[in-house]
């Protein structure tokens, strides 16, 4: 079983990498193996909307998305990180994963998805909100702590010292490793997967 993490900020060892660490290690204590994705500082271009992903199968635009893609389909389970800019995600995170989700949705229907944010001081709830929309339109369970997963500071130093945002981090990372062996057990049971249906799209106009 795997686990990718997105650490979407531009600092390749930030806030957000600290508290990706913390859950990264607590995987690797649960026996699941893991890889953290860093976005950096490459320029990550929006979704053009061409449709050409449904075509070819991959996107057009042949930078870090279709790299992640490529790694989804060997994990389980991912988790997302980003820092919060202006009360949600980073332009980079927003575009990377419209693009992710929009060219390469089906390495990710039915795996487990969990976001966690870095920030200051606020912010935060909104930008949680806005990652996980991601795993709610691909049919992912959403992977809980105890509280909202976020931690606070503006140094790693800081984030260590967020000791309660540290200890969510882990309690994330062991209700991961938890589902992901239930969801193993049940496939070694003979328990099927959710029937599928045929997509229907529709708006509003009569």
């Amino acid at each position: 079983m795997k686990v990718l993490l997105l650490n979407g900020s531009p600092h390749k060892e930030g806030c957000t990498y600290t508290a990706l660490k913390e859950i990264e290690n607590t995987l690797n204590e649960e026996g699941i193996e893991t890889e953290i994705f860093n976005l950096g500082t490459d320029v990550i271009s929006g979704c053009r909307g061409c449709g050409a992903c449904r075509k070819i199968g991959k996107c057009v635009i042949d930078d870090k998305v279709n790299e992640f893609v490529k790694l989804a389909e060997s994990a389980d389970g991912f988790v997302f990180g980003s820092p919060v800019h202006y009360a949600a995600i980073s332009g980079s995170v927003k575009s990377f994963l419209d693009r992710v989700f929009f060219s390469g949705s089906k390495e990710f229907t039915h795996k487990l998805g969990a976001s966690i944010v870095s920030a200051r001081r606020a912010g935060t709830t909104a930008a949680l909100d806005e990652l996980n929309k991601y795993f709610l339109i691909t049919q992912m369970p959403i992977v809980p702590g105890r509280y909202w997963n976020m931690v606070h500071g503006c140094t790693p130093e800081e984030v260590v010292k967020d000791i309660e945002g540290m200890q969510n981090m882990r309690i994330l990372a062991r209700n991961m490793a938890w589902l992901l062996k239930n969801i193993e057990a049940g496939k070694n049971a003979g328990v099927p997967m959710p029937k599928k249906e045929e997509f229907i799209f529709t708006n509003f106009i009569r």
